[in-house]
């Protein structure tokens, strides 16, 4: 049967090889959006059977998840979140393989995760007996065939990785009237241990107050285990909830930023906020007042002075930071995208009406997307799109 199934992907390559390649371009509003496929070489190499076996995951498959999360690491690589597994494809999302941690049947929105790459991913799961002082968090480093587990002082919060073993936790200790209490963690052990650098919870020993209560903190980003941001809003006019922390969370200081005319009155929101390196960073903004924008700011000093970017996207929306001069928004049925770090933007038609059914997206680059929307039965699909969000295509109808 695996001689079968060898014969049949090495028909399929090949014919893909020899058929020609299909190139298409669109004027759209003045921007030039063009799709072009990269030929393969006329003549190549053939797979050995162990090659071709390898593309399968040693995991059970899973027809058709209903997938309420996803991080694509690249084109073909990726994991999805369920409502009760943890999934994932190496084929760009047409085939997904259950790797849940053994005993775990529930997920969904009830698990933080962080996916570091096609092989590393955390999990974290609050103790409802130990709220918001214990948990467990499951660590896998061969793509989740095999999980290791360790009990954790913390329940629930924003997991972000530096590298295979540094990471920080910001953990959430409950929100109350615009406030909201946090501790900060870090370990160098990839998660078996956790030390407390910061907490802003007054009833706790040795609280700070260079974090402020008020506010309410959505995200940690750091670029190493010294330098990181929290981000989240206060509901103020014209005042952005950004610190940043260069002792390991220690201590935090506020980042000021040059804010517009039209956003002076209204309240702003860290929508997203990703470094593509030690020194160029991307933050968005959600300006809300009689209109809603979105506004967005570039670094290329490690976050010390930011730039208000020359466009900005009417409305508010989903947005995704590829790289550091790449994003894609969606807003208005219509997605955003740029190239140039938001001097200029492209506006994309689908030709899917998404409407306000689209519950997630995800770009491995401009042209490779995934989206994910629900209906009112909360039935969900997963789309996907090789032209820049141009074309979609159901691949989990």
């Amino acid at each position: 049967m695996k001689k079968i199934i060898l014969i049949l992907f090495l028909f399929l390559l090949l014919a893909a090889c020899s058929a020609p390649a299909d190139q298409t371009q669109r004027d759209i509003e003045g921007l030039s959006v063009q799709a072009t496929a990269t030929p393969l070489p006329s003549q190549p190499a053939l797979i050995s059977e162990s090659e071709a076996l390898q593309l399968e995951i040693n995991a059970p498959l899973v027809d058709a998840p209903s997938i309420v999360f996803i991080h694509m690491v690249d084109v073909v690589n990726g994991w999805g979140v369920t409502d009760t597994q943890i999934v994932r494809t190496n084929d760009g999302g047409v085939t997904w393989y259950n790797v849940t941690p053994q005993g775990i049947t529930e997920t969904g929105y009830s698990v933080a995760s962080h996916f570091f790459d096609s092989t590393r991913a955390w999990l974290q799961f609050a103790d409802p007996n130990n709220y918001p002082n214990g948990g467990t968090m499951y660590h896998t480093s061969d793509g989740g065939l095999t999980w290791a587990s360790n009990a954790t002082p913390f329940s629930s919060g924003d997991i972000s990785f530096v590298d295979s073993t540094n990471g920080w936790v910001m953990a959430d200790l409950g929100v109350g009237a615009g406030s909201m209490a946090v501790s900060v963690f870090q370990t160098n052990d990839a998660g078996v241990s956790w030390e407390r650098t910061y907490t802003n919870d007054p009833n706790l020993d040795g609280a700070g107050d260079t974090l402020p209560l008020g506010g309410l903190k959505y995200s940690i980003t750091p670029i190493n285990m010294q330098t990181a941001w929290i981000s989240g809003v206060v509901y103020a006019p014209g005042t952005v909830y950004l610190f940043r922390t260069d002792d390991g969370g220690r201590s935090w200081l506020p980042i000021k930023l040059s804010i517009s005319a039209e956003a002076q009155d209204g309240e702003l929101m860290v929508e997203q906020m990703k470094f593509s390196s030690s020194t160029q960073g991307t933050l968005i903004l959600r300006s809300t007042s009689a209109k809603i924008r979105t506004v967005i700011y570039q670094t290329e000093d490690g976050g010390n002075t930011w730039t208000l970017a020359n466009a900005n996207v009417p409305g508010a929306g989903l947005a995704d930071i590829v790289s550091a001069q790449e994003i894609v928004f969606y807003a208005t049925d219509q997605f955003y995208v740029t190239k140039d770090a938001a001097a200029t933007f492209g506006i994309v038609p689908p030709d899917v009406v998404f409407g306000e059914s689209m519950l997630a997206m995800d770009f491995a680059s401009t042209s490779v997307g995934w989206v994910i929307t629900v209906d009112p039965s909360n039935h969900r699909k997963l789309f996907k799109t090789e032209d820049g969000g141009a074309t979609w295509f159901a691949i989990i109808p």
